[in-house]
């Protein structure tokens, strides 16, 4: 097969930036090649194709069919041009590339009203796709963006604080919230290099807002929770404060209150000091306030950690822990074992379309000048940033019972369902998540209990273990030496294996990459960003948020009669997809509890990204649920 190894190159020789993988310094997963020519400036880098050139290499049984392609296509156009009408308006206003008020924010939404659509009418025939998309039958109105699901019933509640902090648990990157474990936050950055970057927060700042509790009290209880953007971008902020975008790291300490929500209680915003990085950080706390100045200092508090949120959401939470992690596991899958291997058969659904937007969006998005550095607060360090936290992954810590764990949002409890107790018991990734997890666990644990019914099976599987060997030297050829990775040895690493690869390539992929346009990713930083650059964010996030025509979801086959001739491989996956319609009717249930406050929240939206399907009346583009079963965007 036409698959080889090279390292992750992101650039053109002759600009700063680094090559990512192969080394210590900027490690990265591997991914496919290119078919570019080595540059004429300099041999280590490769050749780059013009932005507007999206004839990149994939392998041909890779590529996006027909109708892929053109919902893609016509899903960029269209949400493209929507930002000229704002655009020439706001270069005539009286101030030139600046929303002038909150009213000329949702101006440019004025008239949208979502309907049902005829699944018919998007259908991919006879070159229309373009105009279908422009023009089309739900009321998606012609170069206006569509109206985010946060302002849809009330367009100042994703303002309030509860909005704020129900976000961490049900927005768009989820799966970053912590307890906090002792008081003051501390540091885990080396001391002889950054010096003493201990919070600055104090029991002042927060004890009147404990519900009666001490810090001490609250510690015991498991109430406090911390957002922490301290870590990962100090080792960058000074070269990211030199460049055109601005930041702070930050911290945000919550605490849980009975009604199971969150409540913010402070947010630090931290610059490194200016004597140089040994010397430590410079500190400003700023605690809740609704009214005066001091309000508007608290919104814009928010707003800096949002930013941070955002773009850690973006380059690692998306990025990096679906695309680019999986893709070593596509190539190795690929040159390994062959089509008619079980292992082929149950992980090559999920694997669908990727390698082809993987390798558009190194194309587009994550290449040097592309959308990345333009729209995400890294900048030019975009890259490099995300190579930092690749660092410290862990491949089986990205299962999601590990992960809870690891955050301290769950402990180990044999009498829950799940084996875990949940410290916020109204957490909408985690509850629907795990229901997920468990449907997809047993039906991969049943499903390589045909073919491997003992140890042995596993361990003298020749393809088997070449495919593994492959992917730990090479496709994560950095970290191959690090202690946690699997064996394979036994059927038990083989189910969690495969069971964690499900999870990125599909349930968590679409977590962190559907709610984005609907929870309004941007929406919150335009506060801070210029208009042109807000509203082409805005373009990007939309195209990102779509579902296509012939998006295939979770307990679903493109080939539901002749995947496999095994009949009791097909009954599993009968009964799989009979799972899946029981975990809709949980969530769906679950929505309409109203006291589960965390599922709707103060914009009334409810937490539907974990629904394995999607709705019949809205079969492509903004729907907010549905798990495809690849990211294939």
């Amino acid at each position: 097969k036409s698959w080889f190894w090279c390292s992750a190159v992101y650039k053109d020789a002759g600009v700063n930036r680094p090559i990512l993988g192969g080394s210590k310094a900027f490690p990265y997963p591997r991914r496919g090649r290119t078919g570019r020519k080595p540059s004429n400036k300099d041999s280590k880098y490769e050749s780059r194709l013009c932005i507007l050139n999206i004839s990149i290499y994939c392998p041909r049984d890779e590529k996006f069919i027909r109708m892929k392609f053109s919902d893609f296509m016509a899903f960029s156009v269209k949400s493209l041009s929507q930002v000229l009408p704002p655009e020439i308006k706001g270069r005539c206003d009286k101030m030139p590339n600046e929303f002038d008020s909150f009213e000329d924010v949702l101006h440019i939404y004025k008239g949208y009203k979502k309907q049902p659509v005829d699944p018919n009418s998007l259908s991919s025939s006879g070159g229309l796709e373009l105009f279908k998309e422009i023009f089309r039958s739900d009321c998606e109105m012609p170069f206006k963006y569509p109206k985010p699901d946060v302002i849809q019933v009330d367009e100042l509640a994703w303002r309030s604080d509860e909005e704020y902090a129900r976000e961490m648990l049900a927005g768009v990157n989820p799966a970053a919230i912590c307890l906090l474990q002792e008081f003051p936050p501390t540091s885990k950055l080396d001391p002889e290099v950054y010096g003493d970057h201990t919070s600055s927060i104090t029991k002042e700042h927060i004890e009147k807002n404990l519900n009666g509790l001490t810090i001490t009290e609250a510690l015991e209880k498991k109430k406090l929770f911390i957002l922490d953007h301290h870590e990962e971008i100090i080792p960058y902020l000074n070269r990211i404060n030199s460049t055109s975008s601005k930041c702070y790291a930050t911290r945000t300490v919550l605490i849980l209150q009975e009604d199971g929500t969150l409540k913010p209680l402070a947010i630090e915003l931290s610059l490194v000091h200016p004597d140089g990085e040994i010397h430590g950080a410079v500190n400003k706390v700023i605690t809740p306030s609704q009214e005066g100045v001091e309000g508007s200092i608290w919104q814009l508090a928010k707003a800096y950690a949002a930013v941070n949120d955002s773009g850690c959401h973006q380059l690692i939470s998306h990025w990096l822990y679906t695309h680019a992690v999986i893709e070593p596991f596509i190539i190795a899958t690929n040159r390994q074992l062959s089509v008619f291997h079980p292992i082929y058969k149950l992980l090559q659904p999920h694997f669908r379309d990727m390698m082809n937007i993987n390798a558009l969006g190194r194309l587009l998005l994550v290449s040097e000048g592309g959308a990345i550095e333009r729209f995400v607060f890294p900048a030019k360090y975009a890259m490099e940033f995300s190579s930092l936290a690749y660092k410290q992954w862990v491949f089986t810590d990205s299962a999601l019972p590990e992960d809870l764990i690891k955050r301290g949002i769950a402990v180990r409890d044999p009498s829950k369902p799940h084996g875990l107790r949940l410290l916020i018991e109204d957490y909408p990734l985690a509850v629907g998540g795990l229901e997920v997890w468990s449907a997809i666990d047993d039906w991969v644990r049943e499903y390589c209990s045909i073919y491997y019914s003992t140890d042995e099976l596993v361990h003298c599987d020749i393809e088997l273990q070449s495919w593994w060997e492959e992917l730990r030297t090479q496709g994560h050829g950095d970290l191959k030496d690090e202690a946690w990775w699997p064996k394979m040895q036994t059927l038990e690493e083989l189910t969690q294996s495969c069971t964690t690869i499900i999870w990125l390539a599909s349930v968590y992929h679409a977590a962190v990459n559907f709610g984005q346009y609907p929870y309004a990713d941007a929406f919150f930083l335009k506060t801070i960003s210029s208009q042109f650059t807000a509203l082409l964010g805005m373009s990007l996030i939309e195209i990102l948020s779509r579902h296509s025509a012939d998006e295939i979801y979770l307990g679903q086959s493109e080939y539901p009669d002749y995947w496999t001739r095994d009949a009791t491989a097909l009954e599993a996956f009968k009964k799989f997809g009979e799972k899946f319609k029981e975990v809709e009717n949980k969530i769906t249930e679950m929505d309409t509890d109203g006291k589960l406050k965390n599922r709707l929240g103060p914009v009334k939206v409810p937490y539907t990204l974990l629904c394995p399907y999607n709705l019949p009346s809205f079969p492509v583009g903004f729907t907010g649920r549905g798990i495809p079963n690849s990211a294939s965007i």
